[in-house]
């Protein structure tokens, strides 16, 4: 064997972070060396690796910071720092899971959670992300940032179940850093000039009920403990609520009631946190080509020489381990930084540990590689910031992840658009969202764009883009994100015999004829998917538009903020928060309200800054429930009770001797009645009916088993739009969940005589498409996408796009055809065996 191969073989183990080789081992590598060359040695590898996964005591060699969400409006701000032993998030926006989903970024190794400010727009995503993480079995995560952000998971935790992840808060402590084997943290608070009453009076903290609120409702908001997806629990729960009444033995729901209704809590919104990291230092590792050039033999002399040491050979040559090893990386320093206003400006001057990272340092190696700005736009542009900013280095990167970005990373959404949108550019029209470049047309600008950040060293953060910090230094933008409409669309033409169906299904459509000539109410469905956001399916979320001016808000899921920027574009989005006059919950699971804060946060803002004019509150119709968690942010996070006004939807029940009409809530919404109805599902979970002033009823189902409530309450609807989680050969697992197949969602709609059905709420299984009973659908029955827009007078194309859908999703429909198959198949050997 050539002492170039066998050398080769010795430095891979030397140079790894393996804690096996020492200089015993060295002297038995000839024997070695046959098993390390053989397949089963390679196997063996591999099942040793999982065993120290994570035990390494060693630097890593490689280090990443990648950009998941930009910051831009309606995406999540979040930076993803990766190495090749462990994970960490600096902020979690919400849609942050999406994003992470669509671009494989995998979470299973995520450990610590750095948040900079208790912002929605830093926290939002973190109740989906641990759900996520849950799954994939992440068995712990740390959060660390401006204490008190993890009661976040104490006041959400009814509808976000953590069963198998354990959160814990790190102390943050400015003195004491966080340090593992890959960076050292430094935590640097920021405190904002001005301070809040630390106590506030309990009127202030009251729940803000529109008309009445009784005594028994305050007692539903703190006894009412029903874990909302212990689907098996669910009949039991009264019983469960009377034994706790008899018992006060329970010290976790004493001490939540004192939580919620403490009113001493004041926010924990004064404090910012930024951190100086400093990647922890590498050694050189030892170079091929120049032991062979200096006659190193193999052996024990090369470890010397990788822990540093000069080597002596037999002939009297000294080798000096400079001369074969690569230089040492002492670890570049990056930090992360948020000033959420100009208030906290004064207390980052003031920071002195910044300034060992600025100009005039006397060691190069502690100049900030990096400074990640999460800062909002207008106070960048405070000249006091940017005076804070050049007193950094010329060669220091700035990389801005906050409102002036566009990309809001994804393109998975775009080219199911792109496929839809040739069936019919009404009922799918093309997003607004212009933060993604074309393939072709702006590879130019984005080009010079990227050239000209380059030069100034300020980069707009954009999805995926790559700051490489080990082995080397340097920027990757190979893999942000363009749009290649012509592959999008070319993807479908592929499909034998698709271009003859469009042609049909267009001629189709333009002699089908509608009887109804209504063109209100006008419905968006902003996320038509079940429990988790997929790519191409966000969770639950439908606009309707009630007139020219007004509109209604039906559930919001995570995300509905990104989606409606996404389908109306900034300016169309801030028309629609302008014209909200309702949101209606119609249960408390987080898929169909997480993002309600999100949409509330924004809609303040803009009327904050006089941007939209809004002259009272809007109504919030809800299980009176929602309070405990609506309280809970208002009190500890941000003021966001005087947005809304609440409306019980129990106080809406349509077979309710205490039945209340708003008039002023019909007014706003054009609507002649709302009602509600008790559904098959968890505590608390509504239907609901709104007739419009034109005389069009339309009923959604919020989440439901077949339910005969909901007929009576949708009896002779124009529209239904019911939820469809499952095919019909999973009817029992429907069940078990308390959900509806497809047959029973169209049933529904037989039996309450609707002129109309559209499905919605998908399993994720169904990601692109549903699977169909008999593979056809009735011809007043629809599917939902998420960006298609319908009103009565197009409601009749939607079946007869049917056949061109399961061509567009070809590949996806044909598994799933092959997975039912496989299914009747064992069922029909399970009866066989009976």
């Amino acid at each position: 064997m050539s002492l170039i191969l066998f050398n080769q073989f010795i430095l891979k183990l030397v140079n790894s972070n393996s804690q096996l080789f020492n200089l015993n081992t060295a002297n038995k590598l000839p024997k070695q060396m046959a098993k390390h060359i053989s397949q089963s040695a390679v196997a063996e590898g591999k099942q040793y690796r999982p065993k120290i996964k994570g035990k390494s005591k060693f630097a890593p060699g490689i280090v990443k910071f990648q950009v998941l969400g930009s910051g831009a409006n309606g995406a999540p701000r979040c930076l993803y720092l990766f190495t090749d032993h462990s994970r960490y998030l600096f902020n979690c926006g919400e849609g942050t899971q999406r994003l992470a989903h669509e671009h494989k970024m995998k979470l299973s190794k995520l450990e610590h959670v750095f948040i900079t400010h208790s912002n929605w727009l830093n926290i939002g995503g973190l109740p989906g992300l641990a759900l996520t993480v849950q799954d994939v079995g992440v068995p712990r995560i740390e959060l660390h940032g401006p204490q008190g952000i993890e009661e976040l998971f104490v006041a959400t935790k009814r509808f976000v179940v953590l069963r198998d992840l354990k959160i814990t808060a790190s102390k943050s402590d400015p003195f004491k850093p966080f340090e593992d084997n890959a960076i050292l943290v430094h935590y640097v608070p920021l405190i904002s000039n001005k301070r809040h009453n630390e106590f506030r009076s309990s009127s202030e903290n009251s729940i803000k009920i529109n008309y009445s609120q009784t005594q028994q409702n305050q007692d539903i908001l703190l006894e009412d403990d029903t874990n909302y997806y212990d689907y098996e629990n669910i009949r039991s729960s009264k019983n469960e609520k009377k034994k706790r009444k008899r018992s006060n033995s329970e010290p976790r729901i004493i001490d939540e009631k004192k939580f919620i209704t403490d009113n001493s809590m004041s926010r924990i919104n004064n404090v910012a946190m930024s951190y100086v990291c400093r990647l922890k230092p590498k050694p050189g590792v030892l170079d091929l080509d120049e032991c062979v050039k200096h006659n190193v033999p193999p052996g024990p002399l090369l470890g010397l020489l990788k822990s540093g040491k000069d080597i002596t050979l037999p002939d009297g040559t000294l080798v000096k381990s400079c001369d074969v090893t690569s230089p040492d990386d002492p670890g570049p320093v990056f930090i992360v930084v948020e000033c959420p206003n100009e208030d906290y400006i004064d207390s980052l001057l003031n920071e002195s540990i910044f300034s060992k990272h600025q100009q005039g340092v006397i060691n190069n190696n502690d100049i900030a590689f990096m400074v990640v700005h999460f800062t909002p736009q207008e106070v960048m542009n405070n000249p006091r910031y940017q005076s804070w900013m050049k007193l950094f280095p010329l060669e220091t990167y700035h990389l801005l992840l906050n409102d002036e970005n566009k990309c809001l990373g994804s393109t998975a959404i775009h080219r199911i658009q792109y496929k839809l949108n040739m069936l019919d550019d009404t009922i799918y029209p093309l997003l607004k969202d212009k933060g993604i470049p074309f393939t072709e047309s702006d590879q130019n600008v984005k080009i010079a764009e990227a050239n000209s950040n380059i030069n100034s060293l300020i980069i707009n953060g954009q999805t995926n883009l790559t700051f490489n910090l080990r082995p080397k230094k340097d920027i990757d933008r190979t893999s942000t994100l363009t749009l290649d409409v012509n592959e999008f669309i070319a993807e479908t033409f592929r499909v034998e015999g698709f271009e003859e169906k469009l042609a049909q299904v267009k001629k189709d459509i333009l002699n089908a004829i509608s009887t109804d000539s209504n063109i209100y109410p006008k419905i968006i469905f902003l996320g038509t998917g079940s429990c988790i956001p997929s790519k191409t399916r966000n969770t639950s979320g439908i606009l309707m538009y009630t007139g020219e001016n007004e509109c209604v808000l039906l559930d919001s899921g995570e995300g509905t903020y990104g989606q409606l920027v996404r389908h109306f574009g900034i300016t169309g989005t801030e028309k629609v928060l302008c014209d909200l006059k309702a949101i209606y919950v119609s249960h408390l699971h987080a898929d169909h309200h997480i993002g309600l804060i999100g949409v509330l946060s924004v809609r303040q803002k803009l009327r904050t800054k006089g941007l939209i004019k809004l002259d009272k509150p809007i109504y919030l119709l809800a299980p009176i429930q929602i309070m405990t968690w609506l309280n809970f942010y208002d009190r500890r996070f941000t003021e966001l009770n005087k947005e809304f006004q609440v409306v019980s939807n129990l106080d809406l029940d349509f077979e309710s001797s205490t039945k209340i009409r708003v008039k002023d809530l019909l007014k706003q919404t054009n609507m002649l009645d709302i009602e509600t109805t008790l559904v098959t599902h968890c505590p608390n979970a509504f239907g609901v009916s709104f007739t419009h002033v034109n005389g069009w009823k339309v009923t959604y189902s919020g989440d439901t088993m077949p339910c005969d409530s909901l007929v009576k309450l949708g009896k002779n609807s124009n529209l239904l739009i019911h939820e469809a989680t499952m095919e019909d050969q999973l009817v029992s697992e429907a069940r078990r969940k308390m959900h509806s197949t497809m047959s029973q969602a169209i049933n529904t709609g037989k039996k309450m005589n609707a002129k109309f059905t559209i499905l919605t709420h998908f399993s994720q299984r169904y990601a692109k498409i549903p699977y169909m009973p008999n593979n056809d659908l009735p011809s007043n029955v629809g599917i939902a996408f998420d960006n298609m827009e319908i009103a009565p007078n197009v409601l009749h194309k939607l079946p007869l796009m049917y056949s061109a859908l399961k061509m567009i999703f070809a590949e996806h429909f044909e598994e799933m055809e092959a997975k039912c198959f496989k299914l009747k198949l064992k069922e029909e050997k399970a009866r066989a065996l009976i």
